[in-house]
C-alpha cells in the first residue's frame, strides 16, 4: 500500500492498482502455498509395520461406553531387527468421543468381557505358553489375575450374577487320563484309541526295557513323554505346524472371583461349542461317542443331558443364546461337500419350531437385540462383509452396509452400531453409526495414511460360462498416466473358498504396494469363492483348474482391453488354492512373463497324505485317490501333470512349518522344474506356517514382497 500511494494519487487508479495487486498477492500466496505442501508419498513395503488393526467393539451394559482391542506390530526386544504383534485393550465414551488405552506393555490381551453391572472387565493376558484370566476393575487398580493354572486358558465370559467365570482349556486324552486334580472321578474315553491288537488303556507298570511285556510299553511311553519318539494312531495328526499324536480335550472351567476353578463337563466328551444359560449349559457334541473323534463330523445340539436338535448328515456350530434365552440361533452345515453354513434360530420352549434365516452367504458374526426380536450379523457378500438385520416376526433380513467396505466385529448401541471396518480409504478404525450416517471414532492408521497416496480400485462384473456373475477389481498404478502402458499382475485368492474385494483387509497393504511399484492390479472372485452363495461356492467341484482359470484370465482381458496395459509385461501370484491355480495357468498359457505360486498345493493325489487341509479331497473330487474314478479326476486337475509345460519363469514359496498345504508339495514341483532346466527359484521361510502371508513373521512378510517385487523386476520392465 505504502509503494501504491508513492506512484498514484488517483483514487480510481488507486484502488484498480490495489485490486490488481491483491489479487496477485493473492495468487503467489496461493502458488507458495501449494509449494509449500509436500507431495503424497507412495505406499513403501516397511509401511506394512504402521497398520494397526482394530478388534471387535463391545458396548457397556450401561450403553455410555464400549471396550476394543487394537493391534500393533511393535519392535521384538528379543531380538534385535524382528517385530512382534501386541495387542491392547481400550476403553470408547460413547458421548464424549473420548478414548483411552486400559492395557498396555509387552503381554498382550484377548476375549474382553464386560461384567453384568459394567464395572468391571475380563481377558485373558498372554502369558508365554499359559494364557490366564485377569479382571480389571474401571475404579482403579490394575489388573488382577484370578486363574494361575499349569495349562492355557482362553474365552472368560461372565456369569449372570457377575460373581463368577466361566472359561475353556483343553487337556490331552493322556493329560487327562493321569490328571489328579480333575480327574478324581477317573474317566476314560468311550472311544477305542485304534492301536492295532490293543485295547483298553495300558496297564500301570514300572518302565523296563528288559521286563515284561507291560513293562517294556511302559518303557515305550516314557519315551513318548521325552519325545524320543511319536507314535500315531490318530488320522487327523497333522496341525498347522507340527505334527502330533495327542487328541485335544475341550474343557470348560468356573471360577469364583477369588475361588478355585470347577471342571464343568467331561472333556472325553468333546464339547465343540457351549452356551451359558441362566440354568444349564446348551453343548455342542459330536453325534457318535464310541467313534474315534477323528472320525465323527457330525454333531448335535444339546441342553445338559437332553437332545434338544439334531439332524443326520449335519453339524451344528456357533451358539447363540438369546438375552431372554427364549431363543437359540446356531449355524447348521452339512458334514461333508461345498455349501454355506445355514444362519437358523431355534425355540427353546419348542426346540421343534426352528426359523431359518434366508440368507445363503457365509455368515461372520451374530448379536441379537436387547428385546430377542431381531439378530443382526455380518456376512460375506460381493467383496464386501456388510452388516444385516433379520427381524423375527417378518421373517425378512435387511442390509445395512454397502458391499465396498468389511465390517469385522460389531456392536450394538442405544442409537445404532459400534463397528471396526476396513475399506480402501483406511485398513482399520473404529467407526459409529447411527440413523444411517457414520463417523469416525479412532484414528489408528488415519496420521500416516494422509501422507499417502492410495491406489483405488475400480468394481466391474463380467457373465461367466456358466452364466454366472463374476466381480473383479482394477487397480491402476500409484502414478498411472494416461497414454502410458504399464506392467500388469493378475492376483488370485486361495481357499478355493476365500473372498476378495474392497471389503477384505488381508491384502490392502500388498495390493497397494505393488501399485507404487509402478504394476496394475487385478483380482477377482471366481467361481468357487465365498460370498456368492453355495451355487457360486459349488461351481468349481471336479473343477479346479480349467473354470476358475477362464474367470481369472477374463478379467485380465476384459482389463487389458482398456487400453493402459503392457500384454508383454503380464505376471500372476497367489497363495495356498492360488499357488495351485498360479502353477495351472503357467502349465497351460505362455502368456505371462513372470509368475509367483505361494504355499500351494499341485500334485492332488500326494496333497492327501501332505496337508491337513486333505478333506478337500473328497469333497470337492468326490473321493479318494485309490478310487480309479477319483484318481482320474485328480490327474487331471493337478498341475503337475503338466509341469513339462511350464515355461514361464517361476517362484516358488513355502513355509517350512507349512502341513496345512505341505512343503513337499512345493518341493515336487522345484525339483521337476529344476530337470527340466527352466527358470525356477524357490524360498522356504523357516518356522513359516501358511499364515506366513497373513498373521506371519513380520519380516518374513515384507521378505516376502520384496521377493516377489525383485522376482519380477528381472523379467519385467519396472520403474524403479
Amino acid at each position: 500500500l505504502v509503494f501504491l500511494c508513492s506512484v498514484s494519487s488517483d483514487a480510481e487508479h488507486f484502488f484498480y492498482l490495489y485490486i490488481s495487486s491483491m489479487k496477485h498477492l493473492f495468487l503467489l500466496l496461493f502458488a507458495f502455498s501449494v509449494l509449500g505442501q509436500s507431495p503424497k508419498e507412495k505406499i513403501q513395503v516397511t509401511d506394512l509395520l504402521k497398520i494397526k488393526t482394530a478388534g471387535k467393539p463391545l458396548v457397556s451394559p450401561k450403553g455410555n461406553q464400549f471396550i476394543y482391542t487394537v493391534t500393533s506390530i511393535v519392535d521384538d526386544p528379543d531380538k534385535k531387527n524382528d517385530f512382534v504383534y501386541q495387542t491392547h485393550l481400550f476403553l470408547g465414551n460413547l458421548q464424549t468421543g473420548e478414548s483411552r488405552a486400559l492395557t498396555s506393555g509387552k503381554n498382550s490381551i484377548s476375549s474382553p468381557t464386560w461384567s453384568p453391572d459394567g464395572s468391571k472387565i475380563a481377558f485373558t493376558r498372554d502369558m508365554g505358553a499359559k494364557s490366564q484370566v485377569y479382571v480389571l476393575d474401571l475404579a482403579g487398580g490394575e489388573p488382577q489375575a484370578i486363574t494361575n493354572l499349569p495349562f492355557a486358558v482362553s474365552n472368560p465370559v461372565w456369569s449372570a450374577s457377575g460373581q463368577e467365570i466361566y472359561f475353556q482349556s483343553s487337556f490331552t486324552v493322556k493329560e487327562f487320563l493321569v490328571d489328579s486334580v480333575y480327574n478324581k472321578q477317573g474317566w476314560v474315553p468311550s472311544w477305542t484309541l485304534e492301536k492295532p491288537m490293543l485295547s483298553g488303556l495300558a496297564k500301570k507298570s514300572k518302565a523296563n526295557p528288559n521286563g515284561n511285556i507291560d513293562e517294556v510299553r511302559a518303557y515305550l511311553a516314557q519315551n513318548e513323554t521325552d519325545k524320543k519318539a511319536k507314535v500315531i494312531n490318530r488320522l487327523n495328526f497333522q496341525e498347522e505346524s507340527t505334527t502330533t499324536s495327542e487328541i485335544p480335550l475341550p474343557a470348560y472351567f468356573k471360577t469364583s472371583l477369588t475361588g478355585k476353578p470347577v471342571l464343568l463337563n467331561n472333556p472325553f466328551q468333546r464339547w465343540s461349542d457351549v452356551e451359558f444359560a441362566s440354568n444349564g449349559i446348551y453343548a455342542v457334541v459330536p453325534a457318535d461317542s464310541l467313534a474315534h473323534p477323528d472320525k465323527v463330523l457330525d454333531a448335535y445340539i444339546r441342553f445338559g443331558t437332553k437332545v434338544i436338535y439334531q439332524k443326520g448328515g449335519y453339524r451344528m456350530s456357533n451358539l447363540s443364546l438369546s438375552p431372554s434365552e427364549k431363543w437359540l440361533a446356531f449355524q447348521e452345515a452339512k458334514s461333508t461337500g461345498v455349501q454355506n453354513a445355514v444362519l437358523q434360530i431355534l425355540s427353546v420352549e419348542n426346540p421343534s419350531q426352528i426359523i431359518k434365516v434366508p440368507i445363503d452367504r457365509v455368515v461372520t458374526q451374530v448379536k441379537w437385540s436387547s428385546d430377542d426380536s431381531k439378530i443382526y450379523f455380518t456376512a460375506q457378500n460381493q467383496g464386501g462383509a456388510p452388516l444385516y438385520v433379520f427381524d423375527i416376526s417378518t421373517k425378512q433380513v435387511k442390509q445395512l452396509t454397502d458391499n465396498n467396505t468389511g465390517i469385522l466385529g460389531f456392536d450394538v448401541t442405544n442409537v445404532g452400531f459400534v463397528y471396526a471396518k476396513t475399506g480402501i480409504e483406511n485398513p482399520s478404525e473404529i467407526y459409529l453409526h447411527s440413523a444411517d450416517s457414520e463417523r469416525i471414532f479412532t484414528s489408528l492408521n488415519t496420521g500416516w495414511l494422509a501422507t499417502k497416496n492410495i491406489a483405488r480400485p475400480t468394481k466391474h462384473t463380467f457373465t461367466n460360462a456358466k452364466g454366472q456373475k463374476v466381480d473383479y477389481w482394477v487397480m491402476k498404478p500409484t502414478d498411472f498416466e494416461q497414454g502410458n502402458k504399464y506392467p500388469v499382475v493378475l492376483e488370485i485368492h486361495g481357499g478355493p473358498s476365500a473372498m476378495w474385494g474392497t471389503g477384505e483387509a488381508s491384502m490392502w497393504h500388498e495390493f497397494q504396494y505393488y501399485a507404487a511399484k509402478g504394476m496394475g492390479v487385478v483380482y477377482a472372485n471366481p467361481r468357487g469363492s465365498g460370498g456368492y452363495g453355495s451355487d457360486f461356492l459349488a461351481a468349481n467341484v471336479k473343477d479346479w483348474g480349467a473354470g476358475p482359470t477362464s474367470d481369472v484370465l477374463k478379467a485380465l482381458d476384459l482389463t487389458i482391453a482398456e487400453g493402459w496395459a503392457d500384454t508383454t509385461q503380464l505376471a500372476v501370484t497367489g497363495g495356498s488354492y492360488a499357488g495351485y491355480l498360479v502353477s495351472w495357468i503357467v502349465g497351460h498359457t505362455n502368456r505371462f512373463k513372470v509368475a509367483c505360486a505361494q504355499r500351494g498345493v499341485y500334485e492332488l493325489s500326494t496333497f492327501m497324505g501332505e496337508g491337513n487341509a486333505w478333506r478337500l479331497v473328497p469333497n470337492y473330487f468326490g473321493g479318494y485317490p485309490w478310487e480309479k474314478a477319483t484318481k482320474a479326476i485328480l490327474d487331471r486337475e493337478s498341475p503337475y501333470t503338466y509341469v513339462q509345460n511350464i515355461n514361464t519363469p517361476l517362484l516358488i514359496f513355502h513355509g517350512e512349518n507349512d502341513l496345512r498345504t505341505g512343503v513337499i508339495q512345493s518341493e515336487m514341483l522345484y525339483k521337476s522344474l529344476k530337470v527340466l532346466g527352466r527358470d525356477v527359484e524357490y524360498v522356504r521361510h523357516p518356522g513359516g506356517t501358511h499364515e506366513l502371508t497373513r498373521s506371519g513373521n513380520n519380516r518374513q512378510r515384507i521378505d516376502q514382497m520384496l521377493r516377489t517385487y525383485e522376482f519380477f523386476a528381472r523379467y519385467l520392465k519396472l520403474k524403479e
